[in-house]
């Protein structure tokens, strides 16, 4: 098996127990915000440490940062700030499966952001592919305790927020990418961990200082919450330095492709740790997106 596979694979596991721990807290304990900046915050000693630490082991000079990484890495920054907030919300609309397989939107969307804006050209069956996960994404917006005319069942909140954090997360991706391959080491894991934790510190600021001002009751429920959140920080460095890791040696497209294994984990953790129910409408639409993703993988 070559390293990034293993690496994407590590990625969405550890992902997986963050988005757990981020549903626990965001429904209880903290805001969408102070839980997205919780993943953040609980990172930043551990990662800084860690590159730290690994450049003196080696005994790496810390490589210089050029004016085109701090382009790429303060824009898949942002975005992912977006994207995970807007996961954080959606697990209040919806159940975690459900919720996590929204995101997973972010493979479709590469594909489409690409036709539009760089015009690449895709074959017939790979339309059908697309198409068949539109079907799956209406499928699971169209909530079945929904009312009301078809509109307003098919284009409400949860689907819009699955439908953003999709975007939000490709963009950021490809910014990330940008970034690990802008920095001057022929080591990966070094170029991962500049890039993360660069990334990581300037999330935090941004996203405190925004908290401080619009929702200032959460930076202290944030550290109330210190004995929870601080596994989310371990959990989402984790799973961030293994997802950039592979962003040095792989497409992004591909390292998202072994990442869709995130559906199959989370559903397992939505029935056995949440106890949460699959509607029979919510696992068609998961088995649909699902096929529509392998399809994409199997077609590029």
């Amino acid at each position: 098996m070559e390293p990034w596979i293993a690496l994407s694979v590590a990625a969405a596991a550890f992902q997986t127990l963050r988005f757990m721990l981020q549903k626990h807290l965001s429904t209880g304990t903290l805001s969408s915000g102070g839980a997205t900046l919780a993943r953040f915050a609980y990172s930043v000693p551990f990662i800084v440490t860690l590159t730290l630490g690994y450049a003196a082991w080696t005994g790496a000079e810390l490589p210089r940062l050029t004016g085109l990484f701090w382009a790429y890495a303060m824009t898949g920054g942002l975005t992912q700030i977006l994207a995970t907030w807007c996961v954080v919300a959606l697990f209040a609309q919806r159940n975690f499966a459900v919720g996590i397989t929204f995101k997973k939107t972010e493979v479709i969307q590469t594909v489409l952001v690409g036709l539009v804006v760089l015009g690449d050209r895709i074959s017939l069956p790979a339309f059908a592919a697309i198409l068949l996960g539109l079907i799956g994404v209406l499928v699971l917006s169209d909530g079945a305790g929904m009312q009301g005319n078809w509109t307003r069942r098919l284009w409400n909140r949860a689907a819009g927020l699955g439908l953003a954090s999709g975007a939000f997360f490709a963009v950021s991706a490809v910014g990330y990418r940008g970034a690990t391959l802008e920095v001057g080491s022929d080591d990966p894991l070094l170029r991962a961990g500049v890039s993360l934790a660069v990334v990581t510190v300037a999330q935090t600021v941004a996203l405190g200082l925004w908290l401080n001002w619009r929702e200032p009751g959460q930076l202290a429920a944030l550290w109330s919450a210190r004995r929870t959140a601080v596994w989310m920080g371990i959990t989402g460095m984790a799973g961030s330095l293994c997802w950039f890791t592979a962003f040095t040696q792989q497409n992004a497209a591909y390292v998202f492709a072994v990442g869709q294994i995130e559906v199959i984990f989370s559903l397992a953790a939505s029935v056995l740790v949440f106890n949460e129910k699959i509607s029979r409408r919510e696992a068609l639409g998961i088995a649909l997106l699902t096929a529509s993703i392998l399809g994409l993988i199997l077609l590029n």
